[in-house]
């Protein structure tokens, strides 16, 4: 699967006791309604992140993993993670807001047929 947006924000490394690193990033999606998406790179896909800025139009793979946890009352939830594995620059977007509209009141008398 693949996202495509801007780059909101890009956070720094997070290096944990155990040695596990991970880094996310925050994409804006140019859908018709964009989304914030947190998306995390793990271990060594930490590095695909360097020499990408803030606005910066990109394309990035992931996979959306879940995962069961029950807390200390006995109480089940799930949550779920968006983790990016791969990275493409793509050329600058044109934003929806500005794209021409269409109106249906459209008159065809030209038109040769």
């Amino acid at each position: 699967m693949k996202i495509s947006g801007k780059i909101k924000k890009i956070l720094d490394t997070q290096t944990f006791s155990s040695g596990f690193r991970k880094r996310e990033l925050v994409i804006l999606t140019d859908d018709l309604y964009p989304q914030h998406l947190l998306i995390e790179f793990l271990q060594e896909k930490i590095y695909l992140l360097n020499g990408l800025k803030i606005n910066d139009y990109i394309k990035i793979s992931i996979n959306i993993r879940g995962r069961e946890w029950i807390n200390s009352e006995g109480i089940r939830k799930y949550f779920n993670y968006i983790q990016g594995w791969q990275i493409e620059k793509i050329k600058s977007k044109v934003p929806i807001s500005s794209m021409p509209t269409y109106s249906s009141n459209v008159i065809y008398d030209d038109l040769p047929f």
